[in-house]
């Protein structure tokens, strides 16, 4: 199965399933001698574990990472780092009644197709649990750009209809805490929009044709689960303007060419051009409720799936470290080309 690999000069590869014994990768290309801090890796798959919060799922998972090669005392040694979590907490029995069904806007379907055969416990390799692999991999990432004063900042910008306008505060407003309690005790879910800043980038990352800077920072996060949508910059927003109120002008301010607006998002011509790179990440509703659905099994055949399971009535609060640990992988990776 190909597509388990991200990244060119920096790679990580990623492995296992919801309800399997672990999930883990490789992260291959990380320069020597980087001190490696495993609490600050823990504490990034801290941020998005289940169960933190009464609208998350409430699997138990304790989700602490080994390493297991590429380190010496404490320092990345240039080989393959390896890491591992293993699973605690399955309920494979919740999915008995799904191994012929085909559950409504998952992967089930189209996986089936492809390979003709599926893990349906917790959708097997299409679960989200497989993005802890890439947000441990995306801390390594960090720990790299921290070298270079590179930072990167996710925050909730929306959530179902409601926008959040002063995101500073990693705190949600009570409306939405209420919209959430009311979602779970109805069984349903809902989708949101996660903002995020990358901040310290020098200019002259990317590349002008098929590697452009933004086109690699939307696949990594449409490659992220229920991810539906990704804008630059001006985004969706530019098609109304004029070409006179989007044009981001050049200034010398005291030596240092500046851009007087950012409407690039911090990349041009596929190229980072040193200001702040900034972007959005649309995320759906999740999929699975927890209520009775209609959908078909594999004869075709209609049927009535319930609602059961653990599930998130809303994925964006776990998906900041996420967004963060993609767009980091898609920074380092860069910058370890330029050199």
């Amino acid at each position: 199965m190909p597509g388990n690999s991200f990244g060119k000069a920096l790679v990580l590869t990623t492995f296992g399933e919801s309800h399997g014994t672990a999930v883990g990768g490789i992260i291959d290309g990380l320069p020597s001698c980087l001190e490696i801090d495993v609490p600050f890796i823990q504490a990034e798959l801290n941020r998005r574990k289940p169960g933190l919060d009464f609208f998350s799922s409430p699997r138990v998972e304790e989700d602490k990472v080994e390493i297991l090669s590429g380190l010496f005392e404490g320092n990345s040694t240039g080989a393959p780092i390896a890491f591992i979590v293993y699973n605690q907490d399955q309920k494979s029995t919740d999915y008995d009644h799904l191994i012929d069904a085909f559950r409504p806007s998952h992967a089930d379907f189209t996986w089936e197709k492809k390979f003709k055969i599926r893990d349906p416990r917790g959708g097997g390799r299409t679960s989200a649990r497989e993005t802890l692999a890439r947000v441990a991999g995306g801390a390594l990432a960090k720990l790299f750009l921290q070298t270079k004063n590179i930072l990167i900042n996710a925050t909730i910008c929306q959530i179902g209809e409601f926008s959040i306008r002063d995101s500073s505060s990693h705190l949600l407003p009570k409306e939405i805490l209420v919209f959430l309690e009311q979602l779970k005790t109805e069984g349903d879910t809902t989708g949101g929009v996660i903002s995020c800043t990358i901040s310290g980038v020098p200019a002259g990352l990317g590349e002008p044709v098929f590697d452009k800077l933004h086109a690699d920072l939307g696949k990594a996060m449409l490659g992220i689960n229920s991810v539906k949508g990704f804008e630059i910059g001006s985004g969706f927003r530019g098609a109304s303007m004029k070409g006179s109120e989007h044009n981001d002008l050049f200034v010398n301010d005291n030596g240092i060419i500046k851009t007087l607006t950012n409407h690039s998002g911090g990349i041009q011509g596929g190229i980072s051009n040193g200001e702040e790179i900034c972007f959005r990440v649309a995320f759906k509703p999740v999929s699975t409720l927890m209520k009775a659905q209609q959908t078909v099994n594999a004869s075709g055949e209609p049927v009535i799936i319930p609602g059961k399971g653990r599930h998130d009535v809303c994925v964006v609060p776990r998906a900041l470290p996420i967004v963060e640990a993609m767009a980091a992988l898609v920074i380092a990776d860069h910058l370890l080309r330029s050199t």
